[in-house]
């Protein structure tokens, strides 16, 4: 007699909200849990390069801004090294390289302040351009989405990185690049994430 067996169904997806910022993020929800905020300090006040701020929106299929997004960025060093064991070389007492964000619940606006990061040697790919790596999280996003930034004055480097030429529509590469400007003698990157619709940011399966 063949025993049929009984198999355990597949636990339903959840989305992330509203109590994200709460857990991740407590400060931005009104929670005076850390002295300091856990993520918001990426590079350290020891880490030599060229400081910048990274800002944009997330952007939904209607063309509206997110307002409950949370964010996690994590890059190397500006000579191409992570905070890991194995992340290619020494980093600068304090370089964490890893941080999180959140949106502006009244704007949709997210920022951070770090150094540009160097290129990066990868697993199995060669020489990376420099580029920093988000992963994104809001209510009605069942799964994380993971996404690079890159830079539009690393020209030479972006047009030999191994990733960005695995996307087949220069179209579709443009979606990853950060725009470069000036304001009160800072340098900033603009970068919007297109969830939907056209133009419609790059996400990685990873």
């Amino acid at each position: 007699m063949v025993q049929k067996l009984d198999y355990l169904q597949e636990t339903p997806s959840q989305t992330a909200g509203p109590y994200v910022h709460i857990g991740l993020a407590p400060g931005a929800a009104g929670f005076e849990i850390y002295k300091h905020e856990l993520g918001w300090d990426i590079a350290g006040p020891n880490a030599k390069g060229e400081r910048i701020r990274v800002e944009g929106l997330v952007i939904d299929g209607t063309g509206s801004p997110v307002k409950d997004v949370l964010l996690e960025a994590w890059q190397a060093n500006s000579d191409g090294n992570y905070a890991h064991p194995e992340g290619g070389g020494d980093v600068e007492e304090g370089f964490r390289g890893w941080g999180r964000v959140i949106t502006n619940f009244e704007t949709g606006e997210w920022a951070f302040e770090t150094v540009k990061p160097g290129r990066t040697q990868g697993r199995n790919v060669g020489v990376q351009a420099p580029h920093i790596n988000l992963w994104i999280v809001a209510r009605g996003i069942n799964v994380g989405l993971s996404t690079r930034l890159y830079f539009e004055d690393e020209v030479e480097a972006n047009a030999a990185d191994p990733v960005l030429n695995i996307i087949e529509w220069e179209r579709r590469r443009a979606t990853l690049i950060a725009k470069r400007s000036e304001r009160d003698g800072q340098i900033v990157y603009r970068f919007d994430i297109k969830l939907q619709g056209e133009d419609e940011t790059v996400f990685f399966d990873i």
